[in-house]
């Protein structure tokens, strides 16, 4: 992969996980207002963090020289 096609890919890894990012803090805020007892908000909060935590080891990846950071 080029720099171009690193950066560009850098561009939207950073917009998805934005996105993850407000999706985490809202399915918090309702598991918070549930009282902790919605199983469905739990998984749904789970699944976040793993895809959240997927983007964030190829953003690593994409920056092995430390050339795009």
């Amino acid at each position: 992969m080029n720099d171009d096609e690193k950066g560009k890919r850098f561009l939207e890894l950073i917009d998805k996980q934005n996105n993850l990012q407000w999706s985490t803090i809202a399915k918090l805020s309702s598991l918070i207002k549930s009282k902790w007892n919605s199983t469905e908000l739990q998984n749904e909060l789970e699944e976040l963090v793993e895809e959240h935590s997927k983007i964030t080891k190829e953003l690593n990846s994409l920056d092995e020289n430390s050339s795009i950071l």
